[in-house]
This record gives C-alpha cells, sequence and structure tokens, in this order.
C-alpha cells in the first residue's frame, strides 16, 4: 500500500488505464479524485453561511471565520474544500440561491474552467504560438549600457546586436524580446529618443532575418507603434497597461501584450514594497488590467499575464510567487515569469549577476512545473535543455 502522487489530469487519467477501469469509470471518477482548495474573499457572512452548508451536504466543506459563523461580522473570506465533481454539483445548487450567489456560481464556472485549461492558443499578429505543451523560451535582448544583469549589448552596435539575438534563435528562443530602456531597480528612464534609437533599427533588421516572433519591451506608446510598423507582434509592458493610448495601438496592431504587475515605478519599486496579501493583490491588479485590455478591443486570446518577479517585491515575495504560481491559472491566461538573474537568486547564493546561471534555470524549471507558459531567460541554450527534461516528466 503507498499514497500516490499525481499531479495532473492526464497521470490520474493513465492511472486508471493501467487497472483497466472502465472507460465510462474513467469519466465518471476523474472528478472525484482532483481536489481542490478554493478562497473567495469579502463574502457576505449570510452567503458564506449557506455555502458552508450546501457544500457539507455534498461532503465538502468550508472554512470561514468564527466571527461569521456566529452573526458577529458582516462579512468573511472563506476556503472551500472539495472534489471538482463536489464544486460543480455546488455550482448548481448555488444557481437557485439568492444573496448573489447565483452570480458566485458563474464565477466559480469561469475559475474552474481557467484552473483546469492547459494549452492556448496565442495570437500575435500573423503568429499563432502554441503554449501548455511544451515551454515557450522568450530570449532577451537588452539594448541597454546600464542592465541590471550586465548583459547591455549597446556596445556591440546594430550588427552585433542582431547577430546576438540570432544566436538566440538558433540556441532555441521561440520569441525574441528587444528592450532599450533598463527597469532595474533605481532606473530613471531615458527619453523617448534615445530608446527608439535603440530598438527600432534592430528590430527592422530582425525581423527581415529571423521566423520567430519579436517582443517589444516597452513602456511608451510611440516606441510600441514604431516597433509594431517595423515587424514586432507582442508589447511587452512593464507598466501593466497603464497608459490608455497603448492598449489602442496594441489593438489596432492585432498584436500580443504581456501584461506585467509593477509596484510603483522602476526608481523607487524596491523601497519598502508593502502588500496586505501577496497572491491576493496581484491576482487582483492582473484582472483589472486584463478585463481593461479586453474592453479596449485586445484580442482575448492575444493577452499574457506577468506576476512581476523582481518588481517591488522582496526575497519572501518572489519565493512565495514561484510557489504559489499555479495560482494565477484562475485568470485564464497564458504566465510568463521572468526570474534570470534576478537579484533574489543573488540573495540566496550570494552571488553576482554574471554568476547566477544555475539559480535561473532553477528558478525556471519550479516556474515550469508550476505552470508557466513562457519563461523569459538570458541564457538560452542552458535553459533549453533544462525545459526540455521537464516538459518530458511532465507529460
Amino acid at each position: 500500500m503507498r499514497i500516490l502522487s499525481i499531479s495532473s489530469h492526464n497521470e490520474l487519467k493513465s492511472l486508471m488505464q493501467d487497472i483497466n477501469v472502465d472507460p465510462y469509470g474513467v469519466r465518471i471518477m476523474l472528478p472525484k479524485a482532483q481536489h481542490c482548495l478554493l478562497r473567495i474573499n469579502s463574502l457576505s457572512s449570510v452567503s458564506a453561511n449557506i455555502l458552508k452548508q450546501e457544500m457539507l451536504s455534498l461532503g465538502g466543506d468550508v472554512a470561514l471565520s468564527r466571527q461569521a459563523l456566529t452573526g458577529r461580522a458582516k462579512k468573511t473570506d472563506c476556503l472551500v474544500m472539495g472534489s471538482l465533481l463536489q464544486l460543480g454539483s455546488l455550482r448548481l445548487k448555488l444557481n437557485r440561491q439568492p444573496f448573489g450567489l447565483d452570480r458566485l456560481s458563474r464565477e466559480l464556472l469561469l475559475t474552474l474552467d481557467n484552473y483546469q485549461r492547459g494549452t492556448f492558443q496565442l495570437k500575435a499578429g500573423k503568429y499563432r504560438i502554441s503554449l501548455g505543451c511544451r515551454s515557450c523560451i522568450m530570449g532577451i535582448v537588452n539594448v541597454t549600457n546600464d542592465s541590471f544583469s550586465g548583459d547591455g549589448l549597446l556596445r556591440l552596435g546594430l550588427e552585433g546586436v542582431v547577430e546576438y539575438a540570432m544566436k538566440l534563435v538558433k540556441d532555441g528562443a521561440d520569441i525574441i524580446d528587444v528592450g532599450g530602456e533598463s527597469s532595474r531597480p533605481g532606473s530613471r528612464g531615458i527619453s523617448l529618443k534615445e530608446e527608439v534609437s535603440r530598438v527600432i533599427p534592430v528590430i527592422k533588421r530582425l525581423s527581415k532575418k529571423v521566423k520567430v516572433p519579436i517582443s517589444i519591451d516597452t513602456s511608451k506608446p510611440e516606441v510600441a507603434k514604431m516597433a509594431l510598423d517595423c515587424g514586432a507582434s507582442i508589447v511587452n509592458d512593464i507598466s501593466g497597461l497603464r497608459n490608455p493610448k497603448m492598449t489602442r495601438i496594441i489593438a489596432s496592431f492585432k498584436a500580443a501584450v504581456v501584461i506585467m504587475h509593477m509596484l510603483k515605478e522602476p526608481h523607487s519599486m524596491q523601497k519598502n514594497p508593502v502588500y496586505n496579501s501577496l497572491i491576493d493583490d496581484i491576482s487582483g491588479y492582473l484582472k483589472s488590467a486584463v478585463e481593461k485590455a479586453e474592453g479596449s478591443g485586445i484580442n482575448k486570446d492575444s493577452i499574457i499575464i506577468d506576476p512581476g518577479i523582481g518588481f517591488g517585491k522582496t526575497l519572501a515575495h518572489n519565493l512565495e510567487i514561484l510557489k504559489r504560481l499555479k495560482e494565477f491559472k484562475s485568470l485564464g491566461k497564458p504566465i510568463l515569469i521572468g526570474a534570470s538573474r534576478k537579484s533574489f537568486i543573488g540573495k540566496i547564493l550570494n552571488k553576482g549577476t554574471d554568476n547566477r546561471l544555475f539559480g535561473s534555470i532553477a528558478s525556471c524549471v519550479c516556474a515550469r512545473r508550476n505552470s508557466a507558459n513562457i519563461l523569459r531567460v538570458h541564457d538560452v541554450k542552458e535553459a533549453r535543455e533544462a525545459l526540455e527534461i521537464t516538459d518530458n516528466i511532465q507529460r
């Protein structure tokens, strides 16, 4: 006898098939064997108590505050515990209930569907990028002289930068991310003219030489528009679409967008970053930004989310994000993680930016195991080899 370690729907299905379970029985029992812990914030105590009774009747349970149970609190957070089958039945029961529980039923259906989604077809201009089954690597091309990681390529000149990017593609990059403005902690930014002079010639030349999508790493709408005009098909916006003009430009080009969470601005983001509840705060921010993007005309299949490792985060924050990354699946979008050479690795290993390869690879593998779809890295060849092994283990 042993307790099994099963981490996916496919593993569970294969296990049942191994012991010759009837195909119809497999379909019936799969939802019974997959369990979820679901958090609901700020539910009225009346609704929470109804929710608890309904879940108990199905064999599950709901944890809520003692004050809500005794009627001394108007609202409470809830932890709903049950199998996928029980949660599916709960949804049907809530549909008939008052106090806004019918609305909660619809949200529950969407959340469960999002969380169980394993693959995406990302629409990025003329490209269709399959995400899910195989790790997608975004290779970093920093056309700067002050990158935090020490890899600023401005000194190489145009031809040198283009050759560097082409090598990343040869090494296994699926996307090339070109940026001209450093976002390292404490940075103050550069002028529009300077950023344009750094990235636009590179994208013009590169778009004629590589067959993979090119991403422009910028928070300036003017730079994004020029880059998309020159052949880029993804905008990687560290500001999280704070500028409405950026949203309109991305929609007009039918480009894809990476929406990142960042606390404050690069020059101030690492000054005592504080959260009420880290994952809740980041998830809420990204959910709002996604809704704004879709409401402004960006295709729902063109949106990527990035919780922003190192952007207004402490060491503990970064580790918690990587540990709980799967929770962002509830938003129903592909997840990008950029942990490569970040300072949290240096703090743990006591190593400088030029000696963080193994820590970066470990972070990549951890992120992939926890459902990251796109890994943004400096060391493409090494990351590709590590992620090929990871992907094969997960299949």
